[in-house]
């Protein structure tokens, strides 16, 4: 089953996406996913049985990273 997942990771940082941020999307990177960066948000989207494992992971690495809140929504197409 496809899935698509949006998530916004805060603080917010002016200019660049700050550590918590690149900790997630490496982390997601390195899942194998493809990451579409938007200004306010991002997603990604492949087979759930990849995709929400990466995310639990993703999670991790931000909030280990110094993220304070990371907002997520979770869509089957």
């Amino acid at each position: 089953m496809q899935v698509i997942a949006e998530f916004t990771i805060e603080p917010f940082t002016d200019g660049d996406p700050g550590t918590h941020v690149i900790a997630a999307l490496t982390s997601l990177a390195d899942a194998g996913l493809t990451v579409d960066m938007g200004p306010f948000g991002s997603s990604v989207r492949g087979e759930a049985v990849v995709v929400i494992p990466a995310l639990a992971d993703a999670l991790s690495a931000a909030l280990g990273a110094g993220a304070t809140t990371v907002s997520l929504q979770v869509s089957v197409p």
